[in-house]
């Protein structure tokens, strides 16, 4: 890998895997990259294949001791990451091996609002949601040396989740809404600290929450309706002070980065804003192997901090201000990664033109049922006509592309039967309403 800190392998035999691994991951990175042709499972199970052998060989020589990471650990790290991505991209978001990047994403994700010590319940529940499917992925895949290794990473997501849900659990019922509020605030100051034009206004606006909040404190304290402090109560007081420092700092800087710090500022503002568009535009321009780069720059400059904070080239820590704004666009920009990969769908990239039109036709024929349905048969014409070219598409009952059949079969074609069965009744229910009326005439 690019990184010179990591050893090599001092094993001969270790040595011979990490070129191999290297050889697999290059042919990964070069499928990732060709946009002349759509991912085929094919190719991919080759790749995981060859992966899985190499596996099992590093697990014969290690033979469960435990030994130091080595360049070896990074490069089927990547593997892995890439392989995860791969499944994703052709639809096979249920089998263990597209797991893999999601545990890595959630680890980082605890680990981040673990440090800033800001989270809300949201965040925990999502994140919870996920490891439980994840966890039934697991337990019903075949016994392997992935579907151990997911398992420990699985449990490890689990132990951070818990952690940080207990400090939450520490809160009295009436301060939760409080808290969650505080936590809202503080994220939308940082957007704002972090926006091209900074707005002052939009900072004090937020402010004057701030100053609403902290009116209900007596005696510099929550309460509950008998006048006893509330569980918790100090934490959520610590995270008002931190929100009026923080909107108070951000008001005096307008969103200046000094400049030896800007160059990792405006990659990090770059990855964010690239992952914002992709939320938007996900269903129609998101290929999720592209989220490796994302990823990896992300990793990089995380990892690049020494004893937390990021120092400049005479060997300075970066000031509060500084580390908090870089802290939060990396954060924000796992939490897009994160959610780009829990919303990918189970559907190969090859079908997915169809699917999301499917999906539109969908949203359009469910709309005209919620608002009254149509006035006649004549006004289904569209979507019927659009429903059977999609229809007439299929061979054999199967979505072709060339000679291969995609993954994701069932779930265009269950899509598919959606919308003629709303096409339907919509239609039954037009020729009554022309019948009643022709009746009533």
């Amino acid at each position: 890998m690019d990184t010179p800190a990591i050893p090599p392998p001092k094993d001969a035999r270790e040595q011979e895997i990490l070129e191999k691994l290297q050889a697999i991951r290059d042919q990964l990175l070069l499928l990732k990259q060709d946009r002349t042709k759509y991912v085929r499972s094919q190719d991919v199970m080759v790749l995981y294949d060859q992966t899985a052998a190499q596996v099992r060989l590093l697990n014969q020589i290690r033979d469960g001791k435990h030994t130091q990471e080595n360049r070896l650990d990074k490069v089927l790290e990547s593997c892995f990451q890439l392989l995860s991505l791969f499944f994703m991209t052709i639809g096979r978001t249920s089998e263990a091996p597209a797991a893999y990047a999601l545990t890595s994403t959630i680890k980082r994700l605890t680990d981040h609002l673990a440090e800033a010590d800001l989270f809300s319940a949201k965040d925990l529940e999502s994140m919870n949601h996920t490891l439980e499917r994840l966890t039934e992925i697991v337990n019903t895949a075949e016994n392997d040396n992935m579907v151990e290794l997911l398992a420990r990473r699985i449990e490890l997501c689990r132990t951070s989740l818990n952690n940080l849900q207990k400090k939450l659990d520490r809160q009295a019922e009436p301060l939760r809404p409080i808290y969650e509020k505080l936590v809202s605030i503080l994220r939308s100051i940082s957007l704002n600290n972090t926006r091209k034009c900074f707005s002052s206004s939009d900072v004090q606006k937020l402010r004057s929450q701030l100053k609403d909040i902290d009116e209900k404190r007596v005696d510099g304290h929550f309460r509950g309706e008998d006048g006893s402090v509330l569980a918790g109560s100090d934490e959520v007081e610590d995270l008002l002070r931190r929100c009026l420092l923080w909107s108070d700092i951000v008001l005096e800087r307008k969103g200046v980065i000094p400049e030896p710090f800007k160059p990792i500022y405006d990659v990090l503002i770059s990855i964010r804003n690239d992952l914002d568009k992709l939320s938007v535009t996900q269903a129609w321009s998101l290929r999720e192997t592209d989220l490796y780069d994302f990823q990896r720059q992300l990793d990089k400059i995380d990892e690049s901090r020494v004893d937390g904070n990021w120092l400049d080239d005479q060997g300075k820590p970066a000031e509060l201000y500084v580390q908090r704004t870089m802290l939060y666009l990396i954060r924000r920009s796992y939490g897009f990664i994160y959610s780009l990969m829990i919303s990918s769908e189970p559907v190969s990239e090859a079908l997915l033109p169809i699917y999301n039109q499917l999906q539109t036709l969908k949203r359009c024929l469910l709309e005209v049922k919620n608002s009254g349905g149509v006035g006649s048969v004549r006004e289904l014409y569209p979507y019927s006509m659009k429903l059977h070219s999609i229809d007439n598409m299929r061979v054999d009952g199967k979505f072709m592309v060339g000679e291969d059949i995609p993954e994701g079969q069932g779930s265009v074609t269950e899509l598919l039967a959606e919308c003629f069965e709303l096409n339907y009744e919509l239609r039954v229910a037009a020729e009554e309403k022309e019948e009643n009326e022709a009746s009533e005439d």
